[in-house]
């Protein structure tokens, strides 16, 4: 059989093209291949187009490159702190963050029945790393260095940081930061609580850090501590639900005057990111993070601030 020179390849494959369009027109649809890694992997939900609609066109169920196809897999830690989450279940819908949760999946057109809860640590949430969930909320703060290892969305809770103290301590007197400066503090490894304490108040005694709050208030109750920073509505709930003894001593200013917010965090350069954030765009625009603040987050009008 004779080998066929480079000319007669091309025009060979030139005639089997006309021949392939001749018959796509002859019927109805030819449909392109997908070549995308989601066709690839059948536990994935085919890939979205970033930025559409929330809930419509390429953000709409089922076409979100999800971790289980027609599901939404949202990550948080335990214990799932009130008033955050109520009763340690994510799943309930009650608290902050689980109806915040259930919003967004709402407008990405998910029904409650389609979200999965996923125990995730706290630094693992925002570690470098491919992630388990599609998207984690768990009180984390934006910051430029976490956007270096996971992506953030928006903010969707803006927060200020706090100080707690047993009552009649000498830290529970503190009108100022300086007040503060010769206290034993504590909070929470890798929090923004911890970085106020190290860059705000930068107290002599060395800083207790604990892996989690649980462990903090069993510190302060202890005496192991004279104060924990937390961020202002768990230091209202911790004050008028667990640990009664202690007192709201104030809260600090944003730095720099930016507002610290919370945001839900994915995967770095996840297909989601960007219908999950329009999703939070929506949230805030129409008034309903708002709504849902006022259920169930305290109002932070009576700590005052220490400067």
């Amino acid at each position: 059989m004779p080998v066929a020179t480079p000319h007669r390849y091309a025009r060979n494959r030139g005639l089997l093209a006309a021949t392939a369009a001749l018959l796509c027109a002859a019927v109805a649809g030819c449909a392109p291949q997908d070549d995308s890694d989601s066709a690839k992997s059948p536990g994935r939900a085919s890939g979205a187009a970033p930025g559409g609609p929330a809930g419509k066109g390429s953000c709409g169920k089922g076409k979100l490159a999800t971790e289980t196809a027609g599901k939404l897999t949202v990550g948080t830690d335990k214990p799932a702190y009130a008033p955050w989450f109520q009763d340690d279940d994510p799943a309930n819908g009650k608290g902050f963050e689980s109806a915040v949760a259930y919003a967004v999946a709402e407008r990405l057109g998910y029904d409650r029945s389609d979200v999965i809860w996923q125990t995730v640590p706290f630094q693992n949430s925002f570690a470098p790393g491919e992630k388990k969930f599609d998207f984690d909320l768990n009180q984390i703060s934006i910051s430029d260095e976490r956007r270096r290892a996971v992506d953030l969305s928006p903010g969707y809770y803006d927060v200020r940081q706090a100080v707690i103290a047993l009552k009649g301590s000498t830290a529970a007197k503190a009108t100022s930061v300086a007040d503060l400066k010769r206290a034993k503090l504590g909070a929470q490894v890798g929090s923004t609580s911890l970085d106020v304490l190290n860059d705000v108040i930068k107290p002599g005694p060395r800083p207790a850090v604990f892996q989690k709050n649980d462990f903090a208030k069993t510190a302060l109750k202890n005496g192991q501590v004279d104060a924990i920073i937390v961020d202002l509505p768990t230091a209202f709930y911790i004050t008028s639900t667990e640990v009664k003894e202690a007192k709201i001593v104030g809260q600090f200013d944003a730095e720099g005057g930016k507002a610290e917010q919370f945001g839900l965090v994915l995967d770095k350069g996840s297909t989601l990111t960007a219908c999950v954030s329009g999703a939070v765009d929506s949230l805030r625009k129409d008034g309903t993070l708002a709504r849902l603040e006022k259920k169930w987050l305290s109002e932070a009008a009576d700590a005052p601030v220490l400067k």
